[in-house]
This record gives C-alpha cells, structure tokens and sequence, in this order.
C-alpha cells in the first residue's frame, strides 16, 4: 500500500494525476507546468496571481521553478511495476496527462471515471453509474440508443424505456435491472446451495469408498498372510511328517533284518549240533562188531530210512518256514507301523482346511409343479426367467403364488452338496435353501423365512447384498462383482456356505443350524433369469469347503 501514499504525494492539485514537467512557485507548492500556466493565464485577466493550493497571491506573475528532484521521484515512480498495474485495467477518461485507474462508468456520458472525478460528476438519475466497462455500448439498446433499465420477464431480455413503451417488448411484463437481478441471484443460491449438498456428499460418498477400498485391501492383506502361514504350517508338518515315517520305516527294517538274521542263526547252529550227534553215533555204530548191538539198538530206526532222512531236511525246510513265520511276524508289524503312520496323516489331512472337488456334477432340476406364474423354466430345468406373461398354471398347494420363486425337485437329507448359479438381468433376486415346508400361498412365503436361508440381492440400498434367514439380514460389508454364485451344504455338520466364483474364490457367508428336513434349491427372480450351471456331491465324510476358508 506504500504506493498508493506516495502516488498521493505526486498527484497535482489541479489535474488529479501525477505530475507531469513538474514545476514550484514561491510558496513551494509544485504542479504540472501545462496545468499552472493554464492557471495563470486565467488569473492574468483579473490583474493578480494566486497559488491553487494555499490560495498565496502574488502581484506579478511568479516563476515557475522545474523542480529536478520532483521530476526525478515522478520518473521513478512511473516505471515502478505497481505503478503499471495500477494503468492496466480501465482508465479515468478525463485523466489525459498521467492514466489513473477508473473506479466507476457512467453509462450516459460513456466515460469512466477515477476517485477525483467521480466527486464531481453529475449525480442525475439519468447518469448511471457501473463497475468499470470499457464496452459500455453493450449497457444501451441497440435499437434506441438508450440506457439498459428494465428487464422483460417474457423474453428474458435487458430492455430500455422505449422498449417497454413503444418497442416489440410493449404490453410485457417488466421489472427493474436491480429487482430481476436479485430474483435471479436468489435462485442461483438456492442452486449453489443445492450443488453445495450434493458436492459434500459426493465428498462424503468418496471417502467412505475409500475407507471401504482401504479396510478391504488390509482385509486381503491379513487373509494373504494368514493363507501363506497356514499354507508354510502345512508344509513344514507334511516334511516333519515325512522325515518321522521314513525313521520309523527305517528302525523298523533295521531290527527286522536283526531280528531274522539273529533266528536264523540260532536254529541253523541248533539243527548243525543235532545232525553232529547224529553222525557221531551212526558212526560208533558202523565200529561195533557185535551184530545183536547194532540190531537192537533203539535210534537206528529213524537214522536208516533215507526217506525220513529227507523228511528230517524238509523238517530243518519246516523250520525255514517257521524262519519265514518269524519274517511274517515282522512283516504285520511293518503294516502296523504303516497303518497307524496313515492314520495319522489322514487326521492331520482332515485338520487342514483343504479344498476338494468332486470331478462328476449331480445334476439339480427345477420342479415345474413350484413355479410361481410369473417365472418361465427352461426345458432343461435348469433356468428360470422372471416374465410378465402369465404362464396359467394350475393353482396348487405346492405352487408359489406371491413371489416369483421356485423349487428343486431334489432334497437333500445327507452328505455334502454345492450347486452353482449365473445371475443376469439387474433385478432383485434370491438364491438359497428351504425346507419343502415352507409355506407358499400366504405373505410371508418369500425366501429368508423361518424355514429357508438365502443370498438377497435389492434395488432399495444402492444395490445392497445381504444374507436373510428367519427374517434377520445380514447386511455384506462388499457389492458382488461377479454374476456367479456358489452355495455348499455340509449336511451333517449343520452348515449351509454362500460363496462368490471370483478369483480368488471369497466366502461371504456361513450359517449355522441343526437341520431337521429335507434341503431343497430355491431361487427368486424378479426381473432377468437365474441359471444353475452345474451341481454336485461329495461323500458326507469330507467337508465341500471350510466354514473359515
């Protein structure tokens, strides 16, 4: 601000604008040479001479003395870069010597005006004062030249008098600039309030999307790394396990191989010693010369029959045997070892969460005699489409009359089971299970009941994804991106899964329930189709998928 006090200082009393060719009389007062001598030449006539600023008179015309220090301050202040600023915009029109900038126009004179001037224009209502314009023809009626005043509500037009009067505009209605103007900005705050509304919203949408996006990136981060340690605890259990069978194995044919060599030996020296005496008393007999001795004596039966002889080795060939039992003994001790080692395996094995498919799919159709008469089944039964054509079906009792639903033809009451759907179409619709004793003709028939669990997809909450069952919703924490769904039924362990055929595959949900009655498919489809792509079963033993999976 320091430059404008010093403009202040450099303005001449006479023009208003900065001096130009500066010049002081007597009384140190300076001015522009042009404006004084202009001064001067009027005060010439009455016969003295006056200074304009502090009124001193002078009997003789006084000397203008050029003030070079002045002239130096004026030259510097104009090439100052606030100086050029303040002459870009619109400038006074009445300053000719120095430009001033212009603080109002006045639409009658078409001339702008700085402060000085602007105290002394005219202050007639017929001279309209703006903001500074330099395209001030563009403020009057381009067919009568006059001042833009009023403002035709019909046309939506600026108007001037004779417009209204005598122009095409006559016999409209009119308002004045100021009224219409302020109508106007009233509504344009009514919008910007609106807009304001919907901008903080659209700000507090984005955050909560992305809150969302970071809870669910960290979610996905924890679920990584509880994978991959799970998957690192698999391992190195499966390698502990491995290294223990493989020592058992080991030890176990060690003292195997000990145990036959050790029997094997022992009998052969046994059989050896017995075959020696044997030799040994065949031998004093051949020596003897008393006949009636060799004859009589009791052991010589057996040791002269050769038969029995050989009947002997195949008695040492039976004691192989027994050699052989022994290895037999060894050999169900093994299997032993190998049986309790699988069992052992097989619990870890069922311990981990381990995700197995059945390769052959169980087909799942679509029980006709269900349908509701809004819903066309396909001739597979595998499909059922939401249409406004009645299909005049026979009312029964085992027919859905109020909502759009229908059922499988199959119950479950055992085993494992999942089945799989393909969404299309932007409707609401249901997917699930139910008991077949659900009710189907009275309001609450719909799917999510006391007897039926189902996966809901509404219009109402912005697309919202919930789970329902006995009428308490569980509301998804994430949209569905993908249009197909699986549901896995662990029939025995009381657990009906929800699952999305992303990748990877996500659990949404698992409910919980001692199930006392046949499970059947159920789908509701109010506006596109549903289609079961494929179904099938596993052996009750093994689970479909884990509950934590």
């Amino acid at each position: 601000m320091a430059s404008t006090g010093l403009r202040k200082e450099l303005e001449c009393s006479i023009c208003m604008s900065v001096y130009t060719d500066p010049v002081t009389l007597r009384c140190g007062h300076s001015f522009c040479r042009d404006c004084i001598n202009n001064m001067q030449d009027t005060d010439g006539g009455s016969g003295a001479y006056s200074c304009p600023e502090c009124r001193a008179t002078f009997r003789k015309q006084p000397p203008l003395q050029r003030s070079i220090s002045l002239c130096n301050v004026v030259e510097n202040f104009r090439s100052t870069p606030s100086h050029q600023e303040e002459i870009t915009g619109i400038r006074c029109t009445y300053c000719i010597h120095s430009p001033v900038p212009a603080v109002r126009s006045c639409l009658l004179c078409e001339a702008s005006l700085c402060d000085n001037h602007l105290r002394v224009h005219s202050k007639g209502p017929e001279h309209v004062l703006t903001d500074p314009s330099t395209s001030l023809e563009n403020r009057k009626c381009s067919v009568h030249k006059e001042v833009l005043k009023y403002y035709c509500t019909e046309d939506a037009a600026c108007i001037c008098v004779s417009c209204s009067l005598a122009g095409e505009h006559q016999g409209h209605r009119v308002e004045m600039l100021d009224e219409a103007s302020e109508k106007k900005k009233k509504k344009l705050r009514n919008v910007l309030l609106k807009l304001d509304s919907k901008r903080n919203k659209t700000r507090d949408r984005v955050h909560s999307l992305e809150e969302r996006r970071r809870k669910a990136q960290e979610k996905a981060s924890r679920e990584a790394e509880r994978v991959t340690a799970l998957f690192i605890d698999i391992r190195r259990r499966v390698d502990d396990l491995e290294k223990k069978v493989l020592r058992k194995i080991s030890r176990r044919e060690e003292q195997v191989s000990l145990l036959l060599s050790d029997v094997m030996i022992e009998k052969l020296e046994i059989e050896n010693d017995k075959l020696s005496r044997k030799m040994r008393h065949i031998e004093e007999l051949c020596n003897m010369t008393d006949p009636l001795t060799v004859l009589q004596d009791p052991d010589t039966g057996d040791l002269c029959d050769p038969e029995e002889d050989g009947g002997d080795e195949d008695t040492g060939g039976h004691d192989g045997g027994d050699e052989d039992t022994g290895g037999h003994d060894g050999g169900d001790r093994g299997a032993e070892l190998i049986s309790h080692i699988s069992h052992t395996l097989s619990a870890m094995i069922r311990g981990i969460n381990v995700i197995f498919y059945v390769q052959d799919p169980a087909d799942i159709l679509l029980d006709v005699n269900t349908a509701s008469n809004n819903l066309l089944i396909s001739d597979d039964l595998k499909t059922a489409t939401c249409t406004r054509i009645t299909q005049n079906r026979p009312e029964t009792a085992e027919r859905f009359q109020d909502y759009d639903q229908v059922m499988s033809r199959r119950g479950f009451t055992s085993g494992g089971h999942y089945w799989d759907v393909e969404i299309s179409g932007s409707g609401w619709w249901m997917v699930g299970m139910c008991y077949p004793s659900i009710a189907r003709r009275v309001l609450h028939s719909h799917i999510g009941n006391n007897k039926s669990w189902c996966l809901y997809k509404g219009q109402v909450y912005n697309n919202q994804y919930s789970l329902i069952h006995d009428s308490k919703e569980i509301q998804l924490p994430q949209q569905i991106s993908s249009d197909r769904v699986r549901i896995c039924l662990d029939y025995e362990a009381g657990q009906l899964s929800f699952y999305e055929l992303c990748d990877p595959i996500r659990h949404l949900h698992t409910f919980t329930a001692a199930f006392s009655d046949p499970l059947h498919a159920v789908l509701c489809v109010y506006e596109g189709s549903i289609k079961i792509s494929r179904g099938a079963m596993r052996n009750h033993h093994r689970r479909i998928l884990p509950s934590n999976w």
